[in-house]
């Protein structure tokens, strides 16, 4: 990138969205994702309706143990006249026939919870493909303005993170929503049927333990927050000083760096202490929700059992089960609501991101030029350029480089290097001007057939885990072995590659120990195999040592034989063969000539060659 680059700070995210963060607009966010998930609709209606048939089949299955505890309490009966119980014969075909009905209500619930939960996981788990997939698409349309501004981090989270929490959330908590719902309502309603007295005593009780939960989760919510907040920063903290271990060491900074972490790392322990503490109030509180909501129908049944003969034991029974049904999915509720804020949260970040303002549609342009027709003759006319909206850094730039010319770019940094060879790239659009390529504007053609016009050797190397073979050949097809290692013979990298175990097939990943400079050979050699009529290269020297920069000079001078090159270098003793030498400060060109004309000078060129050498 740019030495002139504006970047702003990137929000420090290591985990993506915590699980306490909310959306800013929980309805909106809601809504986009429910139209991401309108191809799907059907499927999720089906899934919904077998969560809704399970939940039903399994609230009518404590009535149903109720009336066979009814059957069975019937073989007992109490006689005034001996005063005593007197047992007759149990109805087995009655309980034989219940018994297989909730054999056939709870099989039934359980096919509708499978068919449910698969319908689900699928389309949750499709839906999160097709947000990534839009996600890299969209990468590939986004211009470069966007990536200087946001980090590689926040990118990934959103592509990893954030997906994985709409997906998860989801596949849970919609149906959870939807069978809670049933399920609370479906309970009150079955327990005012069978006994409104012991309903109104149920539902009394575990309103009590209820809003004591409440409380809790409203006092424990801004620690968890905490705890979030804390995390984040502890990891960057490590990633930090881990990162630059060499110079924390060099510096005698393992005291100040400890003291910081010993901060950040109380702050963690004292607010998840806090959160683990309250939230694991929790079960203990349900357990005594559902122990004092029995308690209170066994007390209240039993009352009316004895005084009015009201209820009976198959009714207490039934009751000890809805009590348990009408208690869990307020818990569940309130889970679920948490986690769909979590997904509003995701999907406002994943939206936005797929939001973003995009590179122009190039679909229409029919102008082509093919590489092996390509002469190379550049012309930079009257260019004017600024990364940001009314802050100009290239003023006014024109220059014209014949086809197969050496062109070097110089200057401090900051001065618009990088920048000139980023506008001709075509990854940023120009503010003014115009940069012809064979007489064509580059905004007349695609923004892929410039880059096919091109090899780029840049700075910073890049090397993917692949072979050697691999990283050399890149995305060129029908390159043979022998061009690979004639590649690499005019590079001076053969001979290292032959000393890997396992030569050019050595795959390069944490274990391949390769210096900064044969990094960069790699790179180097890649360009070479690309073999476009054009050639940028961006300090490709600037890893390695004298030596090796000798043996590249020698290979770069092959290299740009023939071709139109772009060089843009600090050490100047690497374009002194340049036929054309652009001084740039400011933005502008304030000299240009070649090698020996700028000396003779005595301007700006002259400075800074004469810094770097003492004697011509």
């Amino acid at each position: 990138m740019s030495e002139n680059m504006p970047r702003r700070p990137a929000r420090r995210g290591p985990h993506g969205p915590s699980i306490a963060e909310k959306p800013k607009d929980f309805k909106k966010a809601s809504l986009r994702l429910l139209g991401f998930l309108k191809p799907f609709l059907a499927a999720v209606v089906v899934a919904l309706l077998f969560a809704v048939g399970g939940t039903v089949l399994n609230l009518v299955g404590p009535n149903i143990i109720g009336d066979l505890t009814a059957a069975i309490q019937n073989a007992f009966s109490y006689d005034p006249s001996l005063g005593d119980y007197v047992v007759r014969a149990i109805d087995m075909e009655e309980v034989f026939r219940l018994c297989i009905l909730l054999v056939v209500i709870y099989g039934a619930g359980l096919l509708c919870s499978y068919v449910q939960g698969l319908l689900m996981a699928t389309v949750t788990q499709k839906n999160a493909r097709n947000l990534r997939t839009a996600i890299s698409e969209k990468i590939n349309r986004l211009p470069l303005r966007y990536f200087d501004a946001h980090s590689v981090g926040d990118v990934l989270s959103r592509v990893t993170n954030d997906v994985d929490i709409i997906g998860q959330t989801l596949n849970q908590s919609i149906t959870t929503f939807v069978t809670a719902v049933v399920m609370l309502a479906g309970s009150v309603i079955m327990m005012f049927v069978t006994n409104w007295i012991m309903a109104l005593t149920a539902i009394a009780a575990s309103l009590i333990g209820f809003t004591l939960m409440f409380l809790i989760m409203g006092r424990s919510q801004k620690y968890f927050a905490r705890q979030q907040r804390f995390l984040g920063e502890i990891d960057g903290h490590i990633e930090e000083v881990y990162a630059g271990h060499n110079v924390v060491k060099a510096y005698n900074a393992e005291r100040k760096v400890k003291d910081t972490f010993n901060a950040i790392n109380y702050k963690l322990y004292n607010s998840a202490w806090k959160s683990q503490f309250l939230s694991g109030l929790m079960m203990p509180l349900m357990t005594f929700i559902g122990n004092l909501g029995y308690v209170a129908v066994c007390v209240v049944g039993a009352a009316l059992l004895v005084s009015d003969n009201i209820a009976n034991f198959g009714v207490i029974t039934a009751f000890t089960l809805y009590v348990r049904l009408f208690t869990s999915p307020l818990s569940q509720l309130a889970q679920a609501f948490t986690s769909m804020q979590t997904a509003a949260a995701a999907s406002e970040r994943v939206f936005e991101f797929l939001g973003e303002e995009e590179m122009a549609d190039e679909s229409g342009k029919m102008r082509y030029l093919a590489p092996d027709t390509v002469a190379g003759d550049v012309c930079f006319e009257h260019v004017r350029f600024g990364y940001e909206p009314g802050k100009i850094i290239i003023h006014d730039f024109s220059a014209a480089a014949r086809a197969g010319q050496k062109i070097a770019i110089v200057g401090p940094t900051g001065a618009g290097k990088t920048t000139m060879v980023n506008l001709l790239m075509r990854f940023y659009e120009l503010d003014g001007g115009c940069i012809r390529i064979d007489g064509i504007p580059t905004s007349e053609l695609t923004r892929a057939n410039v880059h096919e016009l091109f090899c780029m050797v840049l700075q910073d190397t890049w090397l993917f885990e692949g072979t050697v073979r691999e990283n050399i050949v890149y995305s060129k097809q029908g390159v043979t072995d022998e061009e690979v290692v004639r590649a690499c013979k005019a590079v001076g990298l053969h001979h290292f590659i032959k000393t890997l175990p396992h030569g050019y097939d050595t795959v390069l990943d944490d274990k391949a120990n390769l210096s900064a400079g044969q990094k960069q050979l790699v790179t180097i050699a890649r360009a070479m195999i690309e073999n476009a009529p054009m050639l940028i290269l961006d300090e490709a020297t600037s890893s390695v040592d004298t030596r090796t920069e000798e043996l590249i000079q020698k290979a770069m001078d092959r290299l740009t034989v023939g071709r139109t090159s772009f060089i843009i270098a600090h050490r100047l003793s690497t374009i002194r063969n340049a036929d054309l030498i652009l001084v740039m400060n400011g933005g502008d060109i304030i000299e240009s000539g070649s090698h020996a004309q700028l000396l003779a000078k005595g301007g700006f060129y002259a400075d800074l060659y004469n810094s770097q050498f003492e004697s011509v």
